[in-house]
């Protein structure tokens, strides 16, 4: 079996604070793609460059990965679901404010305090549902995996009907989804257990001594240079109205999610995670590229077919990171989630001054061959990442050398997750 053979009715069958979690998660996911059909749109209303406005993306993002290394101190002094309410309020604050901005250096300072936000609340979610769920970690995974997969979808769509009218509505509609969610926590959710010993800041930098972390860690910096240049920089090459752009991009998250949830498992299953990583990897490197120097029909296909790699690569790197090291889960994925979100952050402003330097073109060559080191960083340092640890499901089964990321072990259970 595979380390998240998780059957549907395990996905389903969850307690309502597990449900109010993943919905929740849905729309912080949407956050990230929402701004991707009006990015022309708001570059055209507060008068501002394609690399301007990608630093709404840029803001987000460096304060994502900096917030990282204290979401687990916050988290093990007031608790999971304060921090996730926490986490929630600060999105809705600065989701709304940024509706409201009269220039794009508000609204990237917006932005910032919207990832200060995300990263408390998403950080913290995984934990929470993967302690709460019923059905073990495999399902609990697969269930938050699918709220990604989801929120990445619905995310430009929302962006498209609201921001047709205006480019500030989807900030607004943001807001008010995220506000519904703040109530079904509180409603729902109770509070966890703290952890008997408190997470330090330099938990997270520790973690990443381990060589199979690390590693895992710089390889998704790579590709999620490559993740991003597709997200922040495409809609500009693109140049479609909001409509267009949001049901390209939707189509991209619905690959996200497919592929994701359901293609992912099936093939580790049958090639091992390593490979199917590597593979995908090398996958997406050829399709940016072509992407890149395609006519438009073919950027647009290639756009949408990014999605079936990104979301292969996002479940594999998600369970190596969580599994690949002994440091305790939320630790491991605070370091893992510092160095990667960095690229996240370069990415967006990158590209377009790329472009500026070269053409159009370049930025996609880049975004081809940073995915192609992350292949290589998997193919060099193969046996770091391939420790054989126990499966990453409650069901026991032979440790796998190829999926190092099974390491979940029946009774390494919530209290480590809430840490």
């Amino acid at each position: 079996m595979a380390p998240f053979d998780a059957g549907t009715g395990g996905i389903l069958r969850q307690p309502k604070a597990v449900w109010a979690t993943a919905g929740a998660s849905v729309v912080a996911f949407m956050g990230i793609g929402l701004v991707d059909p009006i990015l022309p749109s708001i570059a055209e209303g507060l008068d501002a460059t394609a690399g301007q406005v990608s630093l709404l993306f840029t803001s987000y993002f460096l304060i994502t990965a900096l917030a990282m290394l204290v979401t687990g101190f916050v988290s093990s002094r007031i608790g999971g679901r304060k921090t996730l309410l926490l986490g929630l309020a600060l999105v809705v604050v600065f989701a709304g404010l940024s509706g409201t901005s009269g220039s794009v250096g508000e609204l990237v300072g917006f932005r910032a305090g919207w990832g200060l936000g995300n990263a408390l609340f998403v950080s913290t979610a995984l934990a929470v549902i993967v302690g709460a769920a019923a059905g073990g970690g495999a399902a609990a995974i697969l269930l938050y995996e699918s709220a990604l997969g989801l929120g990445m979808a619905c995310g430009p769509l929302l962006g498209a009907l609201l921001g047709d009218a205006s480019w500030r509505y989807p900030f607004f509609g943001t807001a008010f989804l995220m506000a519904v969610g703040f109530l079904c926590i509180a409603a729902f959710l109770k509070e966890q257990p703290k952890p008997a010993r408190r997470t330090s800041p330099l938990d997270p930098l520790r973690a990443l001594g381990h060589g199979g972390l690390a590693s895992t860690a710089v390889s998704a910096f790579f590709y999620n240079y490559t993740f991003f240049t597709v997200l922040a920089f495409t809609p500009f090459v693109l140049d479609m109205s909001p409509y267009r752009s949001g049901a390209v991009f939707f189509a991209w998250g619905v690959l996200l999610a497919v592929f994701s949830v359901i293609a992912a498992p099936r093939l580790q299953r049958r090639f091992g995670s390593l490979r199917v990583l590597g593979g995908s990897l090398v996958l997406l490197a050829a399709d940016v590229l072509v992407l890149g120097y395609g006519d438009h029909t073919t950027a647009v296909v290639c756009t949408v077919l990014s999605g079936a790699f990104i979301g292969v690569n996002n479940t594999v790197y998600t369970e190596l990171a969580l599994g690949v090291s002994d440091a305790p889960r939320p630790v491991a994925s605070a370091g893992y989630n510092f160095v990667r979100w960095f690229a996240a952050a370069a990415a967006p402003w990158f590209a377009p001054k790329i472009e500026e330097w070269t053409d159009a073109h370049v930025p996609f060559v880049v975004a081809a061959v940073t995915a192609v080191l992350g292949a290589l960083v998997v193919a060099v340092r193969r046996r770091a990442l391939a420790l054989p640890h126990p499966r990453l499901h409650s069901g026991g089964g032979t440790p796998d050398a190829e999926d190092p990321q099974a390491r979940h072990a029946a009774g390494d259970g919530a209290t480590a997750l809430t840490n």
